[in-house]
């Protein structure tokens, strides 16, 4: 009884928190299509993680949505905008300062007049020129310090991502803060290029500078991770320019740093790191664009581009089959979202998921289908026959009963100890109502009891022997046929684990020689490039499990898209020529005779126009008294299940 308590109804609370994070069965299917053509389980997962599943993108997606955001980065602006951002201010302090002298007399106006016209073209000779310049104009003096200022910012930006915020106030003891972080950064870089235990040190430095690190790295490496991604970036921002503004840029860099102490610490940071982090370094890269980047802007341009272009390798590298694990998690949803993350995350887990759950299973020999897996294939593989035989209105649907695979009598009778057959629910409830059973403590509702039990009676049906000889030779790949055998093939034996136990399958391939497969098999069983189609082979093992079964209608059925080409000599090998023997389709025909002495019946299913297959076909079943189909490939399994259900309905 529900408790009256609660409320029991559909989650509306967004998103189940139940739900896996993808249809396991959907991907085990996709999986199973490309096993089933022929490829291999590794192959077939990889393919899968390229191209994306369930909703999730793929490798391929996300590479290209990686591409895209790097020529989009590129496109940012030009490089050399900060010689140009700099020249304009400049010059606007210098106009200024002219406009002021302008409205001046003396000598003294006039002398700064000509030292202003000494001043060099190039803004790094500029801004040393106007270093100890004398400004009138309290305008210009601020537009000059503000340059000096911002570059100064910049270039710590460059290398510290947020502290151009840090330093926008001006403090004199803000840069204090800075130089002393640098300090202490160089000792701890030191330190660990030694290999002392920098733990406890690293922890100290975070408490006392933390609030100069937004990126929060949670040990020394991470901490030279980060800053090495930048020096590389601004390194390749440097060798992007052409060489009279990488010249220029670097002498305005060094100008821009002022104060000896700052310029010595941030060049001892560079050797740490490089010497940290060898091989950072990359080509450069042609940045296109009209807005005039900062130096700052252009280093964070550049290392966008640097992780994008990484990024894009990583993911190329795993489309081709290396790991997933290789594919830095961190840049990929920086630069493409929290979605991208989850996607690649899913793709990783896919493997294990499937192996987890069952689905797969892996060895010395590699990944394996495993029976369950299978079973789940020829599932699908049945349900999409019964579609279509539903769709062109054969009358063979699918039924879902299950159970002893008997037929009802319309009879029933009482239960005895034992019993597995169905139970009569409208005979059992009757006979407890006519009893007059009331259940313990005055309800009204009946209380059953053993006598009251009847069961359905059903009659024992005549079980079938089914051989299933499916062509395993070259030619059913290379004309596109090898999946749907394979399909038809799980269909069929799914149809007869789960629906007709009581018959005895046993599917057969045959190349050069024939040979018994389990369904695991046939699901895994790749294309052998090996000449020859020994049909007789295959017959010879049908009678050998039709023989095994004599109470059981002999059903034969043939999957082929050529004729005979090879046979087994009298001491057990096989001979193949082309064209066709005389001697192999005698070998063969001996065969049909065996089976048609036996009482079977063998029915072809003849893929493609092979003149002579249809020939030696024709023969055979005006001998065999079998019948010929040529199905669409596409229909093969509707054929095949078809065939057996008619099969079964017309047995002896």
């Amino acid at each position: 009884m529900v408790d009256p308590r609660f409320r029991y109804g559909a989650w509306r609370g967004g998103p189940d928190p139940l739900k896996p994070p993808y249809d396991l069965r959907k991907v085990l299917d996709e999986v199973g299509e490309d096993v089933l053509a022929g490829g291999s389980l590794r192959e077939a997962l990889r393919d899968l993680v390229r191209r994306g599943f369930d909703g999730r993108r793929g490798i391929d997606a996300l590479r290209q949505r990686a591409r895209q955001l790097r020529k989009a980065a590129e496109r940012r602006g030009d490089l050399g905008g900060a010689l140009d951002q700099v020249r304009a201010a400049l010059d606007q302090a210098m106009a200024a300062e002219r406009e002021t002298l302008a409205g001046m007399d003396g000598d003294g106006a006039r002398l700064a007049e000509m030292e202003l016209d000494t001043v060099p073209d190039d803004p790094a000779g500029a801004i040393r020129a106007l270093d100890q310049y004398e400004w009138r104009s309290p305008e210009a003096r601020a537009t000059f310090e503000a340059v000096r200022q911002l570059l100064q910012q910049e270039v710590l930006d460059a290398q510290f991502a947020g502290m151009k915020r840090f330093l926008q106030e001006g403090d004199p003891e803000a840069m204090q803060a800075v130089k002393d972080m640098l300090a202490d950064l160089n000792e701890l870089l030191a330190a660990h290029a030694r290999g002392e235990d920098t733990t406890d040190r690293f922890a100290d430095f975070m408490d006392k500078h933390g609030d100069l690190f937004p990126e929060d790295p949670q040990d020394v490496d991470e901490l030279i991770d980060a800053l090495a991604r930048r020096q590389a970036a601004a390194d390749r921002m440097m060798s992007s320019l052409r060489p009279d503004q990488r010249q220029e840029l670097a002498q305005l860099m060094s100008e821009a740093l002022g104060d000896p102490d700052l310029a010595s610490q941030m060049a001892q940071l560079s050797d740490n790191l490089r010497a940290l982090r060898p091989g950072l370094e990359r080509g450069p890269v042609r940045m296109q664009g009209e807005d005039e980047l900062g130096y700052s802007a252009a280093v964070e341009a550049v290392s966008e581009v640097a992780d994008l272009e990484a990024l894009e390798q990583q993911l190329a590298q795993s489309s081709a089959g290396s790991p997933l694990d290789d594919v830095d998690v961190e840049t990929l949803e920086r630069h493409l979202g929290g979605e991208a993350a989850a996607d690649l995350e899913a793709l990783r887990e896919l493997e294990r998921e499937l192996e987890r759950q069952g689905f797969v299973t892996s060895g010395d020999d590699g990944l394996r289908l495993t029976p369950r897996a299978v079973r789940r294939l020829g599932e699908t593989a049945l349900r999409r026959v019964f579609d279509q035989m539903q769709a062109a209105g054969t009358g063979d649907h699918d039924d879902r009963r299950t159970g002893a695979a008997d037929e009802r009598t319309g009879g029933s009778r009482a239960w005895q100890f034992g019993d597995d057959l169905p139970l009569d629910a409208v005979r059992t409830i009757s006979n407890a109502v006519r009893r007059g059973g009331v259940r313990p403590g005055g309800g009204s509702a009946p209380t059953l009891l053993v006598e009251d039990f009847e069961v359905v009676e059903t009659e024992r049906r005549t079980s079938a022997a089914v051989a299933l000889l499916v062509d395993l030779s070259y030619s059913m790949v290379h004309e596109g046929r090898w999946g749907p055998m394979k399909q038809t093939a799980l269909a069929l034996s799914h149809l007869v684990q789960t629906r007709f136990r009581q018959d005895a399958l046993e599917v057969i391939g045959f190349n050069l020689v024939a040979r018994r497969l389990a369904p695991v098999q046939l699901a895994e069983v790749e294309p052998e490039w090996v000449q020859g189609t020994n049909l007789q082979h295959a017959l010879m093992i049908a009678g050998r499990h039709l023989r095994r079964h004599p109470d059981a209608e002999p059903v034969v059925m043939v999957v082929t898209d050529g004729e005979p080409t090879a046979h087994l000599l009298s001491d057990g090998t096989p001979f193949f020529d082309w064209p066709t023997r005389p001697a192999t389709l005698r070998a063969t025909v001996g065969q049909v005779d065996e089976l048609v002495r036996w009482g079977a019946t063998l029915n072809f299913f003849m893929l493609g126009d092979d003149p002579g297959l249809a020939r030696f076909v024709d023969a055979i079943a005006r001998r065999a008294g079998g019948r010929t189909f040529t199905p669409d490939i596409g229909r093969l399994g509707e054929y095949v299940v078809a065939d057996y259900l008619r099969a079964r309905r017309g047995r002896r």
